[in-house]
Order: structure tokens, then C-alpha cells, then sequence
């Protein structure tokens, strides 16, 4: 059996152990992320439903042919209309308790599964499924390796370019040209190119604004290679700042820091959030207006999630960003993000740009 397809048929297995603690006979997914972490079946509709026996994938006609193709020991079936197929195969194998993934149903999609098959008969899973992929394995982890160093060369690359005069719009154009040379297969988020009084808004979109002498520059960019996600923020200086800038970004740089030093296995997530806001103090914490991190994988944002109301505990394979951030209205923003592996006695950085404070005159 090649190796990657042993990866997928170990996953449902352990899965399927999970089954009599959990009182249920099968489990459905709806998330196209966790089917694929599944499967290996790669396209945007479907339904896998895993039993105790057999592994069944639905799709309709667009992918069947693909399904086939990327998939390895489940059944591929083709329906016409996923409620009905859902049911069918439900009753075929006299599934008395079906687990479904509570996240990833609409209020819609459940009121017609349960006027064909009764309420009764479903379980609702919540932090067990979305901690199922919180772990990484090694292919993962070298995946997700790959695409942090093809962003983090792109983004070097694009900063050495970089002069005052240049839209944000520029620079985003130009890390997506650059990593998409080295082998990205897309971003893994909308591009963020933020400067001046527009850094101060954590999600800003790139616009027509150019950069300017005492600006900070926030570039948060990511990308995808064979379906893994890599995140990073680096926060760039053009010109003379001043005292107050060099303060803020001084001060993120060591929330950021300490947190990174207080990463270990076995220790709430939340205690990590907690580390980076001592930093702020009460005057600036106000400011940092998000939780430190999240999971980063097949998704950009997935499990564990780093924050004050985080219930999740850190874990070795787990890969997730550190990523404080202060935002001062109308002025300047700063946010300093790493994506790292956590290890059995230690963590390792997958980003690689240097974040000292960079100031380009």
C-alpha cells in the first residue's frame, strides 16, 4: 500500500476507534477540510460518511470521476440529491446513532436530515471533531514546512524592493507574483498590505494608498502548497519614526517573545494569550484587540485557538501562530506573526523572516 494512502486509512481507523466511547455507530462530515484529511478527495462538495465497517464518499456528478482518482479504499457513490443519498446510506446500514460534525451543518441542512430520520437519532459533536486534525503528522508537518519557507522568501524578496511611493496594492500583488514563481499553489488568505493610519485596522484590504516616509507597513501573507497553509506578519518601517513607534513595536516584539518562551507541551492554550497580554500592561492592552493565535493547517484557521477564553491544550504536533498585534486608531498598527511546531521539549519557528524592527530610509 503506498504510503500516503496507508496515512488516510490510519486516520479512519482511529477514528472509527473513537466510535464506542463516543455511543455512535457512524459519523458524517460536511467540512471539505476534514474530508480531505480523510480521503484525499480534494474538490469543493461532498459528504463522507464514515461507519464502523465501510467509508462512503457522496458526490455528485461534476466529481465522480476525481473522487475515483484521488481516493483509495472507501466507496465512491454518486447522488443526484445529498439529503437522499445521506438517508439511504443512513438506513442501509442500520445506523441507529449518527455523529455529525456540529460546526459544519446549516440550521437547514439539519431540519431536513431530521424529518427523514428522527432528532433522537443524532449526535452532535463539537470540540471532538474540530480537534481532530490539531496534531500534525510528519507529511503534514513537511508540507506546511514548504510553504512557510516559499512565503517567507517571497515576502524578503518583495521587502528589498520596496520604496516609499508604492501602493499597498504593489506589494501584495508582488508577494503573490513571487510566491506563485516558487511554487504556491494560491494564498491561503486575502493578502493583508496595510500602511500608516490603515495598519491600525487588523484586517485591512490592500488599497491605492501609497506609502510614505514614517509609515508602518503590516504585511500578513500566507499561501498554499498541496493543500497546507503557512501564515506570517511582519510589520516594516519606511523613514524616521518616532519615539512612540519605536516604543509600540518594541513592545509587540516582546509580548511576542514571551509567549514563545512560555510555549510548551501539555499547558492551556489560554495561558499563552495570557503571557502576551502582560506584556501590553493596562495602558496598551486595550489595544491588542484579538486572541495571540490559531491552528494553522488545511485550513488557516483551525484548532487549537490561543485565547483568554481558549479551553484547548497544547499538544506536541500541533502547529499554530503566535501573533500579538496593537492597533492604535487613526495613527498606526503592529502586529508581529509566527507560525511554529510544537515538539515534545521544545518548538521550532516555520516561518523565517527576522522580526527586529526593519526600517527602510
Amino acid at each position: 500500500m503506498p504510503r500516503e494512502i496507508k496515512f488516510l486509512s490510519d486516520r479512519i481507523s482511529l477514528l472509527q476507534k473513537t466510535f464506542a466511547a463516543r455511543k455512535i455507530d457512524s459519523l458524517i462530515f460536511f467540512n471539505m477540510s476534514n474530508i480531505r484529511y480523510l480521503c484525499g478527495f480534494t474538490g469543493s462538495e461532498g459528504v463522507l460518511i464514515v461507519g464502523s465497517g465501510q467509508t462512503i464518499l457522496l458526490v455528485d456528478g461534476r466529481y465522480t470521476s476525481q473522487a475515483e482518482l484521488e481516493t483509495k479504499k472507501i466507496v465512491v457513490k454518486e447522488v443526484t440529491d445529498k439529503i437522499t443519498g445521506i438517508v439511504q446510506e443512513i438506513k442501509e446500514s442500520k445506523s441507529k446513532r449518527i455523529g455529525f460534525e456540529a460546526d459544519s451543518i446549516t440550521l437547514s441542512l439539519y431540519n431536513q436530515l431530521t424529518n427523514r430520520i428522527k432528532k433522537e437519532n443524532w449526535v452532535a459533536l463539537d470540540n471532538e471533531v474540530r480537534m481532530l486534525r490539531a496534531c500534525k503528522d510528519n507529511t503534514e508537518i513537511q508540507l506546511m514546512k514548504k510553504a512557510a519557507q516559499i512565503s517567507s522568501s517571497a515576502i524578503h524578496a518583495v521587502i528589498n524592493r520596496v520604496k516609499p511611493g508604492w501602493r499597498e496594492k504593489d506589494i501584495a500583488l508582488q508577494l503573490e507574483i513571487e510566491a506563485g514563481n516558487n511554487g504556491a499553489d494560491g494564498v491561503s488568505f486575502e493578502t493583508i498590505v496595510a500602511a500608516g493610519d490603515h495598519s491600525s485596522l487588523p484586517h485591512a484590504r490592500p488599497t491605492d494608498r501609497k506609502i510614505k516616509p514614517g509609515d508602518f507597513v503590516v504585511i500578513d501573507f500566507g499561501i498554499r502548497y498541496q493543500g497546507y497553509c503557512s501564515d506570517e506578519t511582519c510589520t516594516i518601517a519606511f523613514g524616521k519614526l518616532t519615539d512612540k513607534q519605536k516604543n509600540a513595536y518594541q513592545v509587540v516584539k516582546n509580548a511576542h517573545d514571551l509567549a514563545l518562551e512560555a510555549v510548551k507541551a501539555d499547558i492551556p492554550a489560554a495561558e499563552i494569550d495570557k503571557c502576551a497580554r502582560k506584556a501590553f500592561g493596562k495602558k496598551l492592552g486595550r489595544y491588542f484587540t484579538h486572541g495571540t493565535g490559531h491552528g494553522v493547517g488545511l485550513e488557516v484557521h483551525e484548532a487549537p485557538r490561543l485565547s483568554s477564553l481558549s479551553g484547548d491544550i497544547l499538544k506536541p504536533g500541533m502547529v499554530f501562530t503566535i501573533e500579538p498585534g496593537l492597533y492604535i486608531p487613526g495613527l498606526w498598527g503592529v502586529r508581529i506573526e509566527d507560525t511554529i511546531l510544537l515538539k515534545k521539549n521544545s518548538c521550532e519557528k516555520l516561518t523565517k523572516m527576522n522580526k527586529d524592527l526593519t526600517i527602510i530610509e
